[in-house]
This record gives C-alpha cells, structure tokens and sequence, in this order.
C-alpha cells in the first residue's frame, strides 16, 4: 500500500481494510479478470479519496464496517474511470506498471471499466442512503460528461479558462467532494460540517488537478508516473498551455500547434509554454484553491483529524513543480 499514509497509523488500517474490501470485490469465476484486478489494486495508487472519506468520518459517529465499504466504493469508481482513460488515451503505462489496456487489449479494459461501475453499485446498495446513491450516481455522470468534453476539445486552441475548470470539476474534484460529503453525512455530522468538509474536498481537488497538469510540464517522468509532456501529445491541453496562448506573444507557439507531435516539439511547446509564464499563471490558480481549503480546514473543530487534514493538505499540494 502507499506509503503516504504510514505516518497515520489509524487510517492506514482503515486503508488496509479497504484494500481487502476492494480485493473481495475482484473474485471472479472468470480468473483472468480476478488476476487484471488484483493486478490493478496493488498498482501503487495513493488512495486519496478513501483515505479522505475515512477522515471525514472520524469527524462524527465513525461507523468503521460502513465507512470502508464506502472508501472502497470510491477507489473502485476512480479506478474505473483510470481504466477507461487509459483505453482512449492508448496509455500503456500509468504509476509506473502497464494498463489493462496494454496488458489485455482495448476490449477488455472496457468490460473491466464496466465491471468495477457494477461492483460500486452493488456495493451501494447495502451500505449507504438512498440520497447518497443518488450523488454518486450524479459524481459518475458528471465524469463521464468531463471526459466527453475533453476528448472532443482534443487538440483545440480554443480552450478557455473557464471551460477549463469546469472540466476538471467535473473530472477531479467532483468526486473529492463527494467522498468528505459521505465520509461526514453517513457519520452523522450537522449540516454546517458536512458542507464545509464538502468544499474542503472540491478545492483540494481543483488544486491538485491543476498541479498535476502542471507536472506535465515540469516533472520528472519517474516520480510523475507518466511521460513528462504526455498530456500534450495526446491533445489534451491544460492549464498553462492555456494560459499561454493567452500571451501577447503567443504566435509562436500558435505555429507550433497541430494533431499530432514529436518528442522534440513537446519539448519545444513546453518550453515556449514557461516562457509565456503559462506554468506560473497555473501556479497561482493552484495557490488560490489550496490557501481556500487551508482556510476552511482552519473553520473545522479542532481535533486530531482536524491536524492530519491539514498536514495531508499542505503535502499534496506543495508537491514538487
């Protein structure tokens, strides 16, 4: 399991208890499926949104049977959606290992997508709300519908700011807000707790995807998981390349613009992309969502989850540029 949460012993055998939750789950008669999920589960992820479903919930009448089954859920919905990126994009790595995909072929990864959406709902349906079925259902037509909307923006100049974030609300943040918002409401937490923990996610999650687009541009391939400028070549055109054909002196890379890439071009667009000072822009898009949730974070009761928020906090989002 990700080292990430060692520092906690509680919730790291909370996460234990997901992970064997989520393995129970990919037992099938069909042991080539069983083997890719067991394969998929041990893959490296860090297990955000169940780590934070448990810590919301350790803010109210933790219910430890319930709120794992629920962890377990929201890994497995984020998993799904991974699977199926990886079919579009034609990814064959992520975290390091090979894709579904690559490993099995585009028709399985598919089925398995659809495999791990049925399992969420089977799931759901012993162990939440009626009115929580009714947003994580709404969580996954809303990532369906960022997904559609980036694949038919692929290789667009004219994507906006606005356009922008609206799509990784879509995509991202969405279900970093529903997974606090079960987390406290399945725990009983007042109203006014439940919704601040809700956009304590939904900032969280706007400031780590814009980041993460941001590595695209500046990390290291061997810590970022993925080829360094992947995004790019795929079409997918984030934040500070946005940012920068924003620039009085974007025409150059308006040139450079196309369908299609060599790794030298990337390396030339990403380039002209921190001259434009595109990935600062994003930078500080980024610092405005994490200083929110920091100060929301502040407005919680204080107590030892309360801390741990915090910390996890400031060490997603201070991740190296």
């Amino acid at each position: 399991m990700n080292t990430l949460w060692n520092k906690y012993p509680f919730i790291n055998s909370e996460l234990e208890k997901v992970v064997a939750i989520m393995k129970q789950n990919a037992v099938n008669r069909e042991k080539t499926i069983e083997s890719a999920l067991i394969d998929l589960i041990n893959s490296g992820g860090k297990l955000l949104r169940p780590g934070f479903l448990i810590i919301s919930g350790s803010f109210g009448e933790y219910d430890s049977d319930k709120l794992c089954n629920l962890a377990a859920v929201v890994e497995m919905l984020h998993m799904a959606t991974l699977v199926h990126d990886d079919v579009i994009d034609d990814a064959e790595t992520r975290r390091g290992n090979q894709t579904i995909q690559s490993k099995y072929g585009k028709d399985y990864a598919v089925f398995m997508g659809d495999l791990l959406f049925s399992r969420c709902f089977m799931s759901l349906s012993n162990n939440t709300s009626i009115e929580n079925m009714k947003l994580l259902s709404e969580a996954i037509f809303n990532i369906c519908t960022g997904e559609i909307e980036q694949f038919s923006s692929q290789f667009s100049k004219n994507v906006s700011v606005k356009k922008y974030l609206k799509r990784i609300a879509a995509k991202t943040a969405a279900l970093f807000s529903l997974s606090f918002y079960v987390g406290a409401s399945e725990s009983n937490c007042s109203q006014e707790l439940v919704k601040n923990l809700s956009k304590i996610g939904y900032d969280i999650g706007m400031a780590f995807q814009i980041i993460d687009d941001i590595l695209d541009y500046t990390g290291q391939a061997d810590l970022v998981g993925k080829p360094v400028g992947n995004d790019l070549k795929e079409g997918l055109y984030t934040l500070p390349l946005i940012y920068a054909l924003k620039s009085d002196r974007s025409l150059s890379l308006e040139l450079l613009l196309k369908d299609k890439y060599t790794d030298k071009e990337v390396l030339e667009i990403i380039n002209i992309t921190n001259d434009l000072g595109g990935v600062e822009k994003a930078k500080a898009l980024a610092d405005r969502y994490t200083r929110r949730s920091f100060h929301r974070i502040d407005m919680l009761p204080d107590c030892n989850s309360k801390f741990i928020l915090r910390e996890l906090a400031e060490m997603l989002l201070s991740r190296e540029y």
